[in-house]
């Protein structure tokens, strides 16, 4: 059977960050955490730590293991919301941890990790097939820095 998950690649504070992610996404799990116990081109013996977490279904690993590529836009983590509740709940946990935002409903966790907090329906909008309708939720998307579902309804509608 073959497995899928994502990696990150942490510098420091690895299980910090993981526990805050599992903490914030409702039904999340950390799994085993492991230190490694030889060498690596990332230092001596216990220098990397690799912890495994499931965010809802999605499997991720993450290893903290030292400088090397800082996170960038390449890569980002999606969270979809049913509510405006709970858009709300998450984006204000992440920007109440140092974390920054950004526009259409992207922000930057103080680790450097780039999250979407989006509603549900969005994708689902923006794929209409009355194109008319996608461009008026998709610009409406574009004015704004967190998401207002009502707002992306109406514009919708």
């Amino acid at each position: 059977m073959v497995k899928v998950s994502s990696n990150l690649w942490f510098e420091k504070n690895v299980r910090e960050a993981v526990a805050f992610y599992v903490a914030t996404v409702p039904n999340s799990s950390m799994g085993r955490t492991t230190v490694l116990p030889a060498e690596t081109p990332s230092g001596p013996p216990g220098s990397v730590t690799i912890v495994e977490f499931k965010l809802r279904q999605q499997d991720f690993t993450a290893m903290q293991a030292g400088p090397l590529d800082p996170f960038n836009h390449a890569f980002s983590i999606s969270v979809q919301c049913e509510t405006q509740e709970e858009i709300d709940r998450i984006w204000t946990r992440f920007l109440g941890n140092g974390g920054t935002e950004e526009q259409c409903g992207w922000l930057r966790d103080r680790w450097g990790v780039c999250w979407q907090i989006v509603p549900c329906v969005l994708a689902d909008m923006i794929a209409d097939p009355d194109r008319e309708r996608a461009k008026h939720v998709t610009e409406a998307m574009l004015k704004m820095v967190k998401l207002d579902l009502a707002t992306l309804q109406a514009a919708y509608r």
